[in-house]
């Protein structure tokens, strides 16, 4: 398998991956309500559109066309929920009775950079 095809796998598991964390945005509201800043309004509204432009934002990683402002959105988007990231790693919160390990939550927060680099990688046709 070339880079080529190596760049294609893994920009469509991706795009995968944030279809389905979007759809996690409708089928587990309650897991990202928790996890809201209290600083934040209208937190269900916020969840439901973080879940909405993930799935967006998927399926444009998935059509050539759409893969450069699908990218520039989703790294918007990351940026956009980091606070809640940054909350939930800060500040004990139970989500649904399950505390998460801190080294884990707070491992998380460097993962958004990355992710946001993958995403442009996805989306960028030089490599």
């Amino acid at each position: 398998m070339n880079k080529r095809h190596i760049k294609t796998v893994v920009c469509v598991l991706f795009a995968l991956l944030f279809i389905v964390a979007g759809v996690l945005h409708f089928t587990h509201t309650g897991f990202y309500l928790a996890i809201m800043p209290p600083y934040l309004p209208f937190h269900r509204t916020l969840v439901i559109l973080s879940g909405v432009f993930e799935i967006i934002g998927g399926i444009g990683l998935l059509i050539p066309r759409f893969k450069r402002i699908a990218s520039y959105g989703l790294i918007a988007l990351l940026l956009a929920v980091f606070p809640a990231n940054l909350y939930m790693a800060t500040e004990t919160i139970a989500v649904n009775g399950n505390h998460f390990a801190p080294s884990l939550l707070w491992l998380r927060l460097p993962l958004q950079f990355v992710l946001i680099a993958l995403v442009w990688w996805c989306a960028n046709e030089d490599e």
